[in-house]
């Protein structure tokens, strides 16, 4: 089997965590954030997650908490009805977040070619550990 048969690919997956191990910001959360963004309000975005409002809730409240910044503006309801947008935190927050996402899954992807690239067909072991 060459590597060129073989077609495999690497996935990495990155959050941030606290001191204590908590999570702070990941994929699930900017998730949650470009759902507000777009349908803006919490408990629309919600429903397009197919989540519970308290647990799109809890998770906004627990990334502020750990980061100890607000990263919703809460619009009073009305005749208009209410809703919620990002602070300029959060967009700041999402748009580096996906920086270092891009850069990881770039250099992993690099790494990955150039590690995996030339594994010889009937390649035996040499005594080297085992992937």
């Amino acid at each position: 089997m060459t590597s060129d048969s073989m077609k495999l690919t690497v996935k990495s997956k990155i959050w941030i965590e606290d001191p204590t191990g908590k999570v702070v910001f990941g994929a699930g959360r900017l998730k949650i954030l470009n759902a507000v963004e777009k349908t803006g309000s919490i408990l629309a975005a919600a429903a397009e997650l197919h989540m519970s409002y308290r647990a799109v809730w809890g998770k906004i409240k627990a990334t502020e908490d750990r980061l100890g910044k607000p990263l919703l503006t809460k619009r009073a309801g009305g005749a208009h009805g209410g809703g919620s947008v990002l602070t300029p935190f959060a967009i700041t927050l999402i748009e580096r977040f996906r920086h270092l996402d891009d850069l990881i899954r770039t250099t992993t992807d690099t790494l990955f070619e150039g590690i995996f690239k030339a594994i010889p067909e009937g390649a035996e072991s040499t005594g080297e550990k085992h992937l």
